[in-house]
């Protein structure tokens, strides 16, 4: 396999690995990371079920953790990589934190922010959609398969 020249491409492998590490704990394997100036300054996973908390979504998760390695509440500056797009509930609060650009892999029809008008997302971050997103859609497909056994 060869390098990615792409940054798109290798941050969402990035959280492609988060999304893995959800899985192996039996959570949905949604994984984010959040990037600035280049450098990945937090890391999440899915953990609603080990937290028990509904709202333990990896974006909320990544958030926290680039917040406190920025001392800093807004991400204007910082790139969330999220494998499947997110929710209302995590593009209302990436419109709070103000991040300026959101990247995901995975479509999401039943429960992506993308369905709502007006958008939840703050008026100046800017989205890409589709990037890696067949690696999304099959760890996620495989993690349901499973499941329904």
């Amino acid at each position: 396999m060869g390098l990615l020249t792409d940054p798109d491409e290798h941050f969402m492998q990035q959280a492609l690995h988060e999304a893995r590490l959800a899985a192996e704990e039996d959570e949905i394997p949604v994984g984010a990371v959040v990037v600035s100036d280049g450098i990945i300054i937090a890391r999440a996973h899915n953990q609603t079920e080990r937290l028990g908390d509904v709202t333990a979504h990896a974006e909320m998760l990544a958030y926290t953790a680039a917040a406190e390695a920025l001392g800093a509440k807004y991400l204007s500056g910082c790139t969330l990589y999220v494998t499947l797009e997110p929710c209302p509930m995590c593009a209302g609060a990436a419109g709070w934190t103000q991040v300026g650009r959101i990247v995901y892999g995975a479509d999401d029809p039943k429960r992506g922010f993308s369905r709502m008008t007006p958008s939840p997302l703050h008026p100046r971050t800017e989205v890409t959609r589709g990037v890696l997103a067949e690696e999304s859609e099959a760890l996620l497909k495989t993690f349901f398969k499973k499941k329904r056994g």
